[in-house]
């Protein structure tokens, strides 16, 4: 997997993440701490040209840093629900139901790392992985987000709830969030970019919440709306 950009790189090593080859483009200034990280994480440096790095990204969003990583290592739900009872905290989790643009999964793990998520729980398939671009869209919050990949996440539900846990699917036709108690142990599912919550994950949900709309479009972003979720759970905690 290829880390483009100096903040995902920088971010995955500051987490202790691993590198097999760090590739720099020459006379790029202002990597000494990268290059030093790299060294410790036992990554070989390697020095090209621009239109190398362009070849080897397909593009030239890399900046002049690349990193050469293993693939994504998922953690379990039990991790997630574990991090949570470890900080003291009621549990925030998030439940995406088939988001396939990387982009917005990026978005959506760089919202959780600054709102307080203590884990995301991803079908594995029909759905976007942790790649490269989401790592670099989430500016290196992957570092630090617990990530579960799950074969079916209606059955994660489904355990949730028998351990008490609160779970609501954001739809526009639920109650509005800002009158909804989110202060307990609570997991939030995000549908689909072009579908939404599935309609038999939506009826496994302990009901569905809203944001309140007053333009002509009838819904938000997958990753915008979930921010704005996000944070009405953060501000309720405070």
């Amino acid at each position: 997997m290829l880390l483009e950009g100096k903040n995902a790189v920088r971010e995955h090593l500051s987490a202790g993440g691993k590198l097999t080859r760090l590739y720099l483009q020459k006379g790029l200034h202002g990597t000494e701490d990268i290059i030093d990280k790299a060294k410790t994480a036992g990554a070989r440096i390697v020095m090209c040209d621009k239109k190398e790095l362009d070849k080897l990204c397909g593009g030239e969003k890399h900046r002049g840093v690349v990193g050469a990583a293993d693939e994504y290592s998922y953690c379990t739900v039990e991790d997630i629900i574990k991090a949570a009872k470890d900080k003291g905290e009621k549990l925030f989790m998030l439940i995406l139901d088939g988001i396939e643009d990387p982009h917005n999964l990026g978005s959506i793990v760089r919202v959780a790392e600054c709102s307080g998520v203590h884990g995301i729980v991803i079908p594995k398939r029909r759905a976007v992985g942790v790649n490269a671009t989401v790592v670099k869209v989430s500016a290196g919050a992957t570092a630090y987000v617990r990530i579960a990949a799950v074969n079916n996440v209606n059955d994660v539900i489904r355990k949730l709830k028998d351990n008490f846990v609160n779970v609501y699917c954001a739809d526009m036709d639920g109650r509005d969030v800002y009158t909804t108690n989110l202060t307990e142990d609570l997991a939030l599912v995000i549908g689909s970019e072009g579908f939404g919550v599935k309609p038999l994950t939506a009826r496994l949900c302990d009901g569905a919440v809203s944001l309140p709309q007053k333009g002509r479009i009838n819904s938000l972003n997958a990753s915008v709306a979930c921010g704005v979720l996000c944070y009405e759970v953060l501000r309720q905690r405070r």
